[in-house]
């Protein structure tokens, strides 16, 4: 039996003979069921017409992303680590070449997730790399396929190994997670942010939100605790969810006037009345 996928959102679901009647990460406010209705389709019908390519980044940072683009359309980040390689968020399609490139590479040691919307087919993948999916157990409730590869942590941080560091922000999810590299950017210090922090057009700039399809803003306390959470650490460049969001220097100090700006639009004091 299929394990079938929405289309819209890329999330896996079991195995099923049917698709499933809804998907709730789609109808869930921060993300949207399509114009057309709920859509299903399977790897195996990605496999047909879709691939992924590969792109190196930095040295020991590889972007891995779908073309044509599907469902959210984000890419993932392979670090290549001493103690092993860490999957940063996934993506939904995963084929033989897919599989022989990230050996090539070094295989995966780990995978950690930022948040709901990039689930996709992790199980997928920690079962053909016989690895452990990292998520925060604040957002458990998101799951829609359950599995024993599956580790949930808690707090505010965890270490998958030295110099990588996952931090809880909240934010967009409850259990919203980033990856602070800190051997990345020549020893200066990376942020992989997903879209918990995320690299807008003026990639001098980050914002953050509650949900960015249906324009729903956070509130001043929320982005507080994202800039609390990362205050810790350092880091000179923001690697947020797709191929070109990259704010290349002075990433926390991007952070951190941002996080003012925006608080000060929310509250109605950034422009004179």
């Amino acid at each position: 039996m299929p394990e079938f996928i929405c289309a819209t959102c890329g999330t896996q679901y079991p195995e099923s003979p049917t698709p499933p009647e809804h998907c709730p990460i789609c109808e869930d406010e921060r993300q949207y069921v399509g114009a057309h209705g709920q859509q299903w389709t399977t790897l195996t019908a990605l496999r047909a017409n879709h691939r992924n390519i590969f792109r190196e980044y930095e040295p020991n940072l590889v972007g891995i992303g779908t073309e044509p683009r599907f469902a959210i359309g984000q890419r993932a980040l392979l670090i290549q680590a001493p103690g092993g390689n860490i999957l940063w968020d996934c993506m939904t399609l995963l084929d033989e070449a897919t599989i022989e490139a990230v050996t090539q590479l070094g295989g995966i040691s780990a995978i950690a997730i930022s948040h709901p919307h990039y689930y996709s087919s992790m199980v997928d993948w920690a079962h053909t790399f016989d690895v452990p999916i990292y998520l925060h157990t604040a957002d458990r409730q998101h799951v829609m396929r359950p599995d024993s590869s599956i580790s949930f942590w808690g707090g505010e941080t965890k270490s998958l190994g030295e110099g990588i560091t996952l931090i809880n922000t909240g934010g967009h999810f409850e259990g919203a997670t980033v990856l602070h590299w800190k051997q990345g950017a020549e020893g200066h210090g990376v942020l992989l942010s997903g879209d918990i922090v995320n690299v807008v057009q003026d990639r001098r700039y980050v914002s953050f939100m509650y949900s960015y399809p249906n324009q729903i803003p956070l509130p001043a306390k929320a982005i507080r605790r994202i800039v609390a959470a990362l205050e810790p650490f350092e880091f000179e460049r923001i690697y947020s969810a797709w191929w070109d969001t990259i704010t290349p220097t002075h990433g926390k100090a991007a952070v951190a006037f941002s996080a003012e700006r925006y608080i000060k639009a929310i509250e109605g004091t950034l422009y004179p009345s």
